[in-house]
């Protein structure tokens, strides 16, 4: 893999997750107690020994620069050609944001050059799953591809927000639509479709020549999705590879947390004793920014007050001080005042919930401080009234600097 060099695009608004990313890029959202979002992606590339990796931003770039430049740049020797690399928008090409993904990597296609790499693979830095792309990249050389693209099994419902792909009997693709309001089925499975799941494979002379041909068509979108691969599928070895879940579960486990509804869910199944995404399988860790924190801390234990927390993630430094905490994930450096209730929450870092406040079904961002006796959850008309976003299945969201009055 020392000839495979990274691009993961991290560069979304992520606007379906506000207030989350008001202050964010989505991919530095957390998720699960300890990690981000983006550390899915990362550990997938070190796990499969890419050890070349450029990481392209654009809006709210500062947190995940920050977690990355803490988190991931000891894993890696520059000394040894290895480097992972957080690359804002630089306007070397064009005065304009990315206009697509293809424009993304095209404007940083000077960097990409630069390391001479013979494929590239892109990929999303916005999605939760486990993958070996080592074994994507042999399968592309084995066919000779020019482009191989990661295909997921999905619904037919689910189908319309994805890239939908044709195959034929060699998993070569004959027909390509970018989000199609009536997907295709798989052949003798009507109720499935075959998905792009974002994850490209491409050699690299033959993706700068695409870039730049992209690039002088004023009415294209300049997105894979979108102009890219349609293009190509009729003159070109454009494969499809069925994703390979590493997380080794029945199910193959790839999730999309672009919506809030959709984060909450992903996050509570994790509390569940046999959750879906195994976080603890030491074969494919996933790894992050760990900083020097002490223990959680349960504390108090008499009949009117006990600390503690069932069917939950509670992170490090985090003190449960005679609260109670029921199927939630807690984040670092939290604490749980006495008497408190958290049912079927998510706090990020540093969060106060004070004496007998009472959250249910709630996200509360960094640093926010629940006054005592307040409650969150439970009146979602009053909710709404104090200015939390609400969602429709009901999961009540505080943002980071909310200022509370109780």
């Amino acid at each position: 893999m020392k000839d495979v060099l990274a691009v993961v695009l991290a560069g979304g608004k992520g606007s379906r997750l506000e207030p989350l990313t008001r202050d964010r890029a989505k991919p530095a959202v957390p998720f699960g107690g300890n990690y981000r979002i983006i550390d899915f992606t990362l550990s997938n590339c070190l796990n499969s020994d890419i050890r070349k990796i450029l990481v392209l931003t654009q809006y709210k770039a500062m947190s995940l620069d920050r977690h990355i430049t803490l988190g991931w740049r000891s894993y890696l020797c520059r000394e040894l050609g290895e480097f992972i690399d957080v690359i804002p928008p630089q306007q070397r090409i064009d005065e304009k944001w990315y206009q697509g993904t293809a424009d993304a990597v095209y404007q940083n296609i000077y960097a990409l050059e630069q390391e001479r790499p013979k494929h590239v693979v892109i990929l999303a830095g916005d999605h939760i799953y486990k993958m070996d792309y080592s074994k994507l990249v042999a399968s592309h050389e084995e066919n000779n591809a020019d482009l191989t693209i990661a295909a997921l099994q999905v619904s037919l419902e689910e189908a319309t927000q994805f890239g939908v792909m044709q195959v034929d009997a060699e998993n070569r693709i004959i027909g390509f639509e970018e989000k199609p309001a009536k997907p295709k089925p798989i052949p003798g499975n009507p109720n499935l479709a075959m998905a792009s799941m974002g994850i490209y494979v491409f050699n690299a002379h033959f993706l700068f020549d695409e870039l730049c041909k992209d690039a002088t068509l004023p009415e294209s979108s300049h997105d894979f999705g979108k102009n890219i691969i349609p293009s190509i599928i009729n003159s070109r070895r454009v494969y499809a590879f069925p994703f390979l879940d590493e997380n080794r579960k029945a199910q193959a486990y790839w999730r999309d947390v672009g919506t809030i509804d959709s984060y909450f869910e992903a996050n509570l199944e994790l509390t569940t004793v046999d959750p879906p995404l195994n976080l603890y399988d030491m074969e494919w860790p996933v790894r992050t920014h760990q900083p020097s924190q002490p223990p959680a801390k349960f504390v108090f234990d008499s009949d009117d007050r006990r600390g503690g927390a069932h069917d939950s993630i509670v992170s490090s430094g985090v003190i449960v001080s005679g609260g109670h905490v029921t199927r939630s994930v807690i984040g670092p450096q939290s604490k749980i005042h006495s008497y408190a209730e958290v049912d079927e929450s998510i706090l990020f870092g540093r969060v106060s919930v004070g004496r007998r406040a009472k959250l249910r079904r709630t996200i509360v961002d960094k640093d926010v401080v629940i006054p005592e006796g307040f409650e969150i959850g439970y009146d979602l008309a009053l909710d709404r009234k104090r200015g939390f976003t609400v969602t429709e299945s009901g999961v009540v969201v505080v943002a980071r600097g909310e200022n509370i009055l109780s």
